[in-house]
Parts: structure tokens; sequence; C-alpha cells
């Protein structure tokens, strides 16, 4: 990749939906060349797809963060129970007076609620927080 491709690259991060015109006018590059660029950059799967982000407020889906604090020094019991929901995006051991930052991504507020609930029930959990997400003002993961 050159700076063109990643010039490029940044301009679709922007905006996807721009035209190529406009593309090319940023870049300093023909239409023709930045068709030929993003087609290459999509067939070596450098770009592997476009999407929709919904803002949370229009999923159905509830997402949440739950701060727990785990009796024992060896969190890897618990891990074999987060394994089993799947449910569950991501596992951070953060540092603090909470030993997990869990981040869920449940169909309704009832599963995220079951959830919990399951989780909170394990006999090393010594606390835990729920932190449902109301809104998402930046994610430059696009996930």
């Amino acid at each position: 990749m050159d700076k063109f491709d990643q010039a490029i690259i940044q301009a679709l991060r922007e905006d996807a939906r721009q035209s190529i015109s406009n593309i090319a006018q940023q870049v300093n590059l023909s239409r023709s060349s930045v068709t030929a660029r993003i087609k290459n950059l999509e067939q070596s799967k450098v770009i592997r797809g476009y999407q929709v982000l919904l803002s949370e407020s229009q999923k159905s889906a509830v997402s949440a963060y739950f701060e727990i604090q785990y009796v024992s020094s060896c969190c890897t019991k618990i891990l074999e129970v987060f394994n089993t929901i799947p449910e569950i995006v991501t596992c951070h051991g953060i540092t603090g007076d909470m030993d997990l930052l869990v981040f869920v991504k449940a169909q309704s507020m009832q599963r995220l609620h079951e959830i919990r609930e399951y989780i909170d029930s394990h006999g090393d959990i010594s606390k835990m927080k729920t932190h449902v997400v109301m809104s998402e003002w930046i994610n430059n993961h696009g996930d």
C-alpha cells in the first residue's frame, strides 16, 4: 500500500458513500485510477466490506458493560463460565477495585438480566456492577 491507497482508505473511512469523483479530487488521482485502486484493495481483502452502523438507540438489542470483582486471584474458573455465554463480546482484566470488564451484547433487556444473574450467582464473584450502553459517541472500529 502506498500513500494514495492510504489516502483512499482514509477518505472511505470518513464517508464510504462518497463519490469516486470526490475521492479522486481529495487524493489527486483520476477517477479511473481511484476505481482501480479500490477494486484492488477489495480483491486483496485490505477492504473487506462496507457496513451500516446503527446508533444504539435504533438497535433492538442491548449492550452493557459488567464490572466484576473476583474473590480468587485466578480468574480462569469464571472465564470457563464466560465461554459458555455467546453474548459476551470481550472480557478484559483491569486495574483498580474491579478485576474484570466484560462487554455483552444481548438481544433483549430480559436476556441481559438473565446473563447478569447467571454470572452473579457464581460463587467466586464478590461484586458486580452493570453499565447499560445508552448511546455511542465514538466508535473508530466500526464494531
